[in-house]
């Protein structure tokens, strides 16, 4: 019996990283254009949950696995913006400077037959009181472009975390303890 194929969602870079510590290289990469505006009073974990389900059904395929998954970034009820713009990032990292937020990392696994499994990785970071140096420093970086929250923590972002609680990887995109999960349920061979 040969191996699933495996569709990734997603044009990330450090998705695919992350899969291939798991010793998965996927057949295809086919990025799922969907809106991604939360719902009226829509909370964060919630929202996380809809877009992986969402772009995993938007690369449906009749003769592979899909897997898709979407990161959130949230201070309390509140879903952060992806940072498309320098006063984005800023206004969000301003509003973590010091504080504790949450960042959801939901991944969606479609079985050919449509069935989906789906888990959700759930990590507490905190972030030291920044400086306005600091800030400006990391906006000079460009790290922040299109990133949940305004940053990306597998960068210089790492250093301004005074500690984080859950999955490292699910916070860069792909927890990977459950996306293992779920590829071993669905059949997969991982390294």
């Amino acid at each position: 019996m040969s191996a699933p194929r495996l569709i990734l969602a997603s044009a990330s870079p450090r998705r695919r990283e992350l899969l291939a510590r798991l010793g998965v290289t996927p057949d295809a990469i086919a990025p799922a254009d969907i809106d991604e505006t939360p719902a009226k009073a829509e909370l964060p974990r919630d929202y996380a949950k809809r877009m992986a389900r969402e772009k995993a059904e938007a690369a449906a395929s009749e003769d592979a696995h899909v897997l898709a998954g979407d990161t959130v970034v949230a201070a309390g009820r509140r879903i952060l913006p992806k940072a498309e713009d320098e006063a984005t990032a800023r206004r969000c990292l301003e509003l973590l400077s010091g504080r504790r937020h949450t960042v959801l990392s939901a991944i969606a696994l479609r079985a050919p037959d449509g069935t989906i499994r789906e888990r959700l990785s759930e990590t507490a970071v905190k972030f030291k009181r920044l400086s306005e140096e600091e800030i400006a420093a990391y906006l000079a970086s460009g790290e922040w472009d299109g990133k949940a929250g305004g940053y990306a923590i597998q960068g210089a972002a790492e250093g301004l975390v005074s500690w984080l609680q859950g999955s490292h990887s699910g916070v860069v995109g792909l927890p990977l303890y459950e996306t293992r999960a779920l590829l071993r349920s669905a059949g997969f061979r991982l390294g």
